[in-house]
């Protein structure tokens, strides 16, 4: 049996290095896991007096109803999460009970200059305790994106990172299995 997991960059850039950490992820996930990236570009600022949801909403809703778990590319903008993933999070908490989100084991990684988006990270784990998210503690994977661990494409290029990438995949698997009560 395969798991289903959404990765959500919080940079729209192409080129950026969080995007290339999901990349190396998504190319190098374990047996048992398949990884799809879900597309932020179109997905408005979240306002209440939208009405209906917008069709990149929508899209995003049905992709986190079909995710077994999550994997956050977290950048770090300002000493904070950045507003992409944040809002990304607010619309799907928006959905009836949370159900969306509610008990989804996810897996926290990112870059960022200086001490590789850990400020970010732990903004996001309090909102991942507010909609009753999962996150894993361990292993944190924490990315200088001006150290020389990217190529110029964003690309991830550390080895101690890729371990450290792949080593929290086969966790978040595991981690996965745990919370629905299968053996890893």
């Amino acid at each position: 049996m395969s798991i289903n997991v959404l990765a959500i960059c919080g940079s729209l850039r192409a080129k950026s290095t969080n995007r290339g950490l999901l990349r190396y992820a998504m190319a190098n996930s374990p047996d048992g896991m398949k990884i799809h990236l879900a597309d932020l570009l179109d997905v408005p600022f979240y306002n209440a007096d939208l009405g209906a949801k917008p069709p990149a909403v929508d899209t995003l809703c049905q992709q986190l109803a079909h995710a077994d778990a999550l994997l956050l590319a977290c950048p770090e903008y300002n000493y904070s999460l950045a507003p992409a993933l944040k809002n990304a999070l607010d619309w799907a908490s928006r959905e009836p009970d949370n159900h969306l989100l509610s008990g989804k084991p996810v897996a926290i990684m990112g870059s960022a200059a200086g001490m590789g988006s850990s400020r970010a990270q732990y903004h996001l784990r309090q909102v991942c305790v507010y909609l009753n998210l999962h996150p894993l503690n361990q292993p944190e994977v924490f990315a200088n994106a001006f150290s020389g661990a990217f190529d110029t494409d964003g690309n991830l290029t550390d080895d101690k990172i890729q371990a450290n990438v792949r080593k929290q995949l086969a966790t978040l698997l595991a981690w996965q299995q745990r919370l629905n009560g299968n053996k890893a």
